[in-house]
């Protein structure tokens, strides 16, 4: 299974659902650089799980660290931190192992592996291994916010609820991290209050939803970045399709631009006190794979949630034919609320990879 990503900052996640632990291993970290891990554990926490609009597995995900710092400074060896699973219930899974669940990669899996991967909680295919994301991510987060760039994320659509959009041209430091500290995190209060009453509706009808997470990075100076494979469409795009449920990314106007005009899209340069800017941020902070010094925007499209506890209709591996099943456990109406930091967590790697290869380190 290859689950490495990175050129000069490289992660390595390691793990399954059920296993004893999951952790990563990150390679090429600027040295001396101190790791706030009161501000980590923050950052983790909006990932775990638990509460009333998520899974009620209980897991502290406190990340234990085996190599790369000393006295929470980087030592320029690689960091390897784990987290101890100690909420696992295999046997939920006993009932569904040879049937496989619409929506999940166990068909597929099995296909692959030939029946020896771990199935138990969906085994290294399990939203659980964004956890040990999440710690390279926090740690990249604090790096780059030391160097100026502040990133953050939203949930933008729900259901068909939406959210205020972040303003592609002006958006603010102060506004990121406030929707960072938001206990539900939108812009609008009144929309965060119609989402969390969808995925309510949703779950009493043993179903799922899914939505749209809008991410921005502003702080980043333009000349970040390469052409063709390299570029940071590339590298983000990458990455965010690391988050399992992920289906679809787009940057700046996105998919709106298929209906505009050449004069429509492009964005005037302007001179202002900063420098060179743009009027307008159609391109989304990004061109020819290089940042531009607007703010950069993306959006991620996530896909409902596959374990559901409605019947649906499978097969049976072992003996043929037609099955059916309900999802049983404990499962994630709407994985929307813990995937924001998932998502922040993937562009930070993937800035600051790209931020190192610049050497402005």
């Amino acid at each position: 299974m290859a689950s490495s990503f990175g050129n000069r900052v490289k992660i390595t996640i390691f793990g399954q659902s059920h296993s004893a632990g999951i952790g990563v291993t990150v390679e090429g970290l600027p040295v001396g650089e101190r790791v706030d891990m009161d501000a980590l554990a923050a950052f983790l926490s909006r990932r775990a799980p638990g509460g009333e609009l998520a899974t009620p597995r209980k897991e502290p995900d406190l990340p234990e660290i085996l190599s790369g710092l000393v006295d929470c400074v980087t030592c320029g060896a690689p960091l390897t931190a784990i987290i101890r699973n100690t909420n696992t219930r295999s046997g939920d899974y006993a009932a569904i192992a040879n049937t496989p669940r619409p929506g999940h990669a166990d068909y597929t899996a099995e296909v692959r592996y030939g029946g020896f991967q771990d199935k138990a909680g969906g085994g290294h295919f399990s939203g659980r291994l964004t956890a040990p994301l999440c710690i390279a991510g926090g740690i990249a987060l604090q790096m780059l916010s030391h160097r100026g760039v502040e990133i953050g994320a939203h949930i933008s659509a729900l259901g068909g609820v939406k959210d205020t959009p972040f303003d592609p041209a002006s958006v603010s430091r102060d506004e990121l991290l406030a929707v960072k500290s938001a206990a539900f995190p939108t812009l609008s209060g009144t929309a965060g209050e119609a989402m969390c009453e969808k995925i309510r509706a949703v779950r009493a009808a043993g179903d799922s939803v899914g939505g749209i997470i809008e991410c921005a990075a502003v702080g980043l100076p333009a000349g970040i970045g390469d052409p063709m494979f390299d570029g940071m469409e590339n590298r983000i795009a990458g990455l965010v399709f690391g988050i399992p449920a992920v289906k679809g990314v787009e940057f700046g106007a996105g998919f709106a631009v298929a209906d505009m005009t050449g004069s429509e899209n492009n964005d005037p340069f302007i001179e202002t006190d900063e420098g060179i800017r743009t009027a307008g941020n159609n391109h989304g902070g990004i061109l020819g794979g290089i940042t531009s010094g607007m703010p950069l925007i993306f959006r991620a499209a996530f896909k409902p949630t596959p374990s559901i506890a409605r019947e649906q209709q499978t097969v049976d591996m072992i003996h043929g034919g037609a099955a059916t099943l309900a999802v049983r456990g404990r499962h994630d109406p709407c994985i929307l609320p813990r995937a924001v930091p998932c998502v922040e967590a993937a562009a930070a790697l993937a800035i600051l990879d790209a931020w190192c290869e610049t050497n402005w380190m």
